[in-house]
């Protein structure tokens, strides 16, 4: 039976720790926190957890942490804010360039997308 946190189904056969950072807003640190509450051992397999050891993982997360749709709502509305007040890593977020100051003159095709080549104009004959 597999074991479903907040939405997320997490893997079975992965120790709890690592099974953690399937859920969107938990990573590694924020995972052994949260089996060090729960009194949960953290290289026990998910399918080793008692249904008590669940229900305290989940109380845990569900209290103290913002993970899965809140956290990806809250992202996009802080984006939605920075475009509308007109700021410089709004405009950057708008135009689909790098926010963070990064080059764009060579790298940054990820933000840019594939190469839009453009010919360059030929030479008038005489």
């Amino acid at each position: 039976m597999a074991i479903r946190i907040v939405g997320v189904d997490l893997p079975q056969n992965k120790r709890g720790e690592i099974a953690l950072t399937y859920i969107f807003g938990i990573g590694r640190s924020s995972s052994a926190k949260i089996l060090e509450k729960a009194g949960v051992d953290k290289d026990k397999k998910v399918t080793d957890w008692t249904d008590e050891e669940a229900g305290k993982i989940r109380e845990i997360i569900g209290a103290g942490y913002k993970v899965e749709g809140d956290l990806r709502s809250e992202i996009t509305m802080n984006i939605k804010r920075l475009m509308d007040i007109g700021c410089y890593r709004g405009v950057r977020h708008r135009n689909g360039l790098p926010v963070r100051g990064q080059s764009t003159k060579n790298n940054a095709r990820t933000r840019k997308g594939k190469k839009k080549t453009v010919a360059n104009k030929k030479k008038a004959t005489k």
